[in-house]
């Protein structure tokens, strides 16, 4: 991942739930905020109502994906938790790329901003 470190303790995900921004749609909920640093920091969630273990590491790995070829268009230095919802794993792998595309990462270059949400729905 070109700007991307991981995001892995509990205290940078809790923040980021509590103070960040988020968008919402029917396949991930994405938390944003900014985080004063010269990269971004990405986590992702899967819980267990996603599924059993395969069902989990198949939405981390699309979403994982989706990150890797949509992250050159996110603005650099925010802390990012993406969280996997039930209705992503019914989808195709190029679903979730294009509503990054389309929706997610014009999002986070609002909140980057300090804009206020236009719109926080999609696919």
């Amino acid at each position: 991942m070109l700007y991307t470190e991981v995001l892995n303790k509990n205290k940078d995900f809790q923040l980021c739930y509590h103070k960040g921004k988020c968008v919402v749609s029917q396949n991930v909920i994405i938390y944003a905020k900014k985080n004063r640093l010269a990269v971004n920091r990405v986590g992702i969630t899967t819980g267990k109502k996603l599924g059993n273990a395969v069902c989990r590491s198949r939405a981390r790995r699309l979403i994982r994906q989706a990150w890797r070829e949509n992250e050159i268009d996110a603005p650099i230095g925010l802390d990012i938790v993406i969280v996997a919802r039930p209705h992503l794993l019914e989808v195709k792998s190029g679903v979730l790329s294009r509503y990054l595309r389309k929706y997610g990462i014009p999002a986070l270059q609002q909140i980057y901003s300090g804009e206020e949400l236009k719109y926080s729905g999609g696919a």
